[in-house]
C-alpha cells in the first residue's frame, strides 16, 4: 500500500507499569475507505522493526467499487500484507500477479527498489464485496538496504495455527509457544494473528525485545487496567506479560529485536541513510523505476512536500 495522508496517531497517559505506551490510531480516507493508523508515532517510531501500520477497514464497496493502489515504489522495507475480509490482486515490476485471500500473507521486500500496485479484481466488483486487514511496514536490516527485491505468496496452509482451550490463531513471523514459522526474516521478528475467548488469558513472554498488541476487536485486560479495540498497546520490555479477555478478543502480536539504528521515512522510502532516500526520490521522479507489467499506464507521482 502507499503511504496516504493521515492524522498523527494520539497517545494516552502511561497508567499501567507492564504498559509503555498506548497508541489510539486515526483515521484517514483512501477513497471511500478507512484506514486506522499507529505507526509511525512521533514518540514512536518502531516497535521491534515495524515501522508503519495500518488497518484497512473494515469496509464495503458497492459493485464496481474497489481499492485502485496504483503502481508506486519502495526502498528498504519489506511490506506485510494480510487479510481478514475480502481480496486485493498485487502486481509488482518483478512480474508477480497474485490475488491474496483471507489467511495469506504477501511479503513484498524492496531492497535497492520495487514497484507494485493493489486493487481490487475487476471479477470482484461485479458484486457488493468487503475488504479488512493489515498493512505493516518492517524495516530492512542495513545490510540488506540495497540488496535485490523479492515477493513471496504464503497461503493460508503455509502459515501454522495454535489451538488451546479458549486460545487460537496463526504465527506469521518468529517463534511463540513453542511454534515456529516457516517464513523466513531478515531480522528477530514477532507477529501473530491470536483470538481468546471471555476470560482466557494470553501469555507473551519477555524474551521479545520489543513487544506490541493491537487490538481488533475487544477488550483487554493487562495487570487490571483494561484498553478497548483499535489501541496499539507497546508493552514494557523485559517483563512476561499476560493479557486477559475481558470479552472476545480478536488481536495481533508484533514486535521483534530493536532495529540496528534509527530509519527516516519519505512517502513509500525507508533508509537508514537520508541520501538513499533522496536518491530514489529522483529516480521515480526520472522514471528510473521498472514498471509492473500489466499496469503500465499509471502511477503515483511523487508527493509535493
Amino acid at each position: 500500500m502507499s503511504w496516504t495522508p493521515c492524522p498523527t496517531p494520539e497517545t494516552e497517559a502511561k497508567e499501567n507499569n507492564d504498559v509503555e505506551m498506548v497508541i489510539v490510531p486515526r483515521t484517514g480516507d483512501i477513497g471511500n475507505f478507512e484506514v486506522h493508523r499507529a505507526l509511525p508515532f512521533k514518540d514512536r517510531r518502531m516497535v521491534g522493526p515495524f515501522i508503519f501500520w495500518d488497518q484497512m477497514g473494515p469496509g464495503e464497496f458497492l459493485t464496481g467499487q474497489g481499492v485502485d493502489v496504483r503502481p508506486h515504489p519502495h526502498i528498504g522495507l519489506s511490506t506485510l500484507t494480510y487479510l481478514f475480509d475480502g481480496s486485493l490482486d498485487h502486481k509488482d515490476s518483478l512480474g508477480n500477479d497474485t490475488r491474496i485471500m483471507p489467511g495469506d500473507m504477501n511479503l513484498m521486500t524492496a531492497g535497492a527498489g520495487i514497484v507494485h500496485s493493489e486493487r481490487t479484481g475487476q471479477d470482484i466488483r461485479k458484486t457488493p464485496s468487503r475488504l479488512f486487514g493489515i498493512q505493516s511496514w518492517i524495516a530492512q536490516p542495513k545490510r540488506f538496504e540495497t540488496a535485490e527485491a523479492s515477493f513471496k505468496h504464503y497461503a493460508e496452509s503455509d502459515l501454522p495455527n495454535f489451538d488451546d482451550t479458549g486460545i487460537s490463531g496463526r504465527l506469521l513471523l518468529g517463534k511463540l509457544h513453542g511454534i515456529t514459522s516457516p517464513v523466513e526474516a531478515q531480522w528477530d521478528t514477532l507477529y501473530a494473528e491470536v483470538r481468546i475467548n471471555k476470560g482466557h488469558k494470553f501469555d507473551i513472554p519477555k524474551d521479545i525485545e520489543e513487544r506490541a498488541i493491537y487490538i481488533l476487536h475487544g477488550t483487554v485486560s493487562i495487570s487490571g487496567k483494561d484498553y478497548p479495540e483499535q489501541e496499539m498497546i507497546v508493552l514494557q520490555s523485559g517483563k512476561d506479560i499476560t493479557v486477559t479477555a475481558v470479552s472476545d478478543v480478536h488481536m495481533m502480536v508484533l514486535g521483534g529485536a530493536a532495529m540496528d539504528g534509527p530509519r527516516y521515512i519519505y512517502w513509500n522510502f525507508v533508509a537508514s541513510d537520508r541520501d538513499m532516500i533522496d536518491q530514489a526520490k529522483r529516480d521515480w521522479k526520472d522514471g528510473k523505476f521498472a514498471k509492473v507489467p500489466g499496469d503500465e499506464k499509471e502511477f503515483i507521482p511523487l508527493p509535493d512536500k
